[in-house]
């Protein structure tokens, strides 16, 4: 077994009186999908958010790649650099192209030359779908187009794990799937990923393993075989029954 990319070890945090994560231990292994999902309120974007740094911790400690994970500073910038995240939002910065979108950071910040940064966003933009649109504004394409650009701008700096929080939860129905199938493209490729969804199908299809939250607890993490079909613990029964009832 090689060693975890992401290893969280009895992490906690809280907002006041508000105890968001508890104890979390989780360990994702290089090329492995793992996909947390659970009731609102349940800690899972918190969690999602204390990988790359933006949550601070309250105990515990979390690893990328063996490190231990900075506080602040340049050292979790670097740190930053290899985690890739894709949010709710989009976050594209609407003055500039979509192809420049892509291109920025690996310019600025692992000083990739502007010509190969913008070669590798052409093909990152490809990848995705989206190589007509690469001299368009963000505010011309579709939210789900937008969300698909945002995910070729955190690959362009070629992390070792992706983060995807409810990538897909700001998008009309009919969009969600196209940003999906990059996500399972992704997966395919053998992309380290951690992601927080609503979405259960793509749980089940694209899952190593899945991570039931509820509480601020991990409480189970089965392969989606098995948590789908006959999940352990009353809560995720519960979860699921709830879930599945509404589709």
């Amino acid at each position: 077994m090689s060693d975890p990319i992401v290893r969280l070890h009895q992490v906690s945090k809280s907002f006041g009186d508000f105890q968001a994560l508890r104890g979390i231990d989780l360990d994702v292994a290089p090329r492995e999908v793992v996909v947390i999902v659970g009731p609102s309120g349940s800690g899972k974007s918190t969690l999602c958010r204390t990988i790359n740094g933006l949550e601070r911790i309250d105990g515990g400690t979390i690893e990328i790649d063996g490190e231990p994970l900075p506080l602040e500073g340049r050292a979790l910038a670097r740190v930053r650099a290899d985690v890739g995240m894709v949010f709710q939002s989009f976050n594209l910065f609407s003055h500039l192209s979509v192809l420049d979108n892509v291109a920025m950071a690996p310019t600025l910040v692992r000083r990739t030359s502007k010509s190969a940064a913008r070669q590798t966003a052409m093909e990152l933009l490809e990848r995705v779908g989206l190589a007509d649109k690469a001299q368009r504004r963000p505010a011309q394409l579709s939210g789900g187009q937008q969300q698909r650009v945002a995910i070729a701008r955190a690959l362009a700096m070629r992390p070792k794990v992706m983060l995807f929080d409810e990538p897909t939860s700001a998008l009309d129905p009919e969009m969600i799937n196209e940003v999906l199938e990059v996500m399972a493209d992704l997966a395919r490729e053998g992309m380290t990923m951690v992601v927080v969804t609503h979405e259960m199908g793509f749980a089940r299809r694209a899952a190593d393993r899945v991570v039931f939250m509820d509480h601020g607890e991990i409480v189970e993490i089965a392969p989606p075989d098995e948590f789908f079909v006959n999940p352990r613990s009353e809560r995720a029964r519960a979860f699921l029954d709830s879930v599945m009832s509404h589709h």
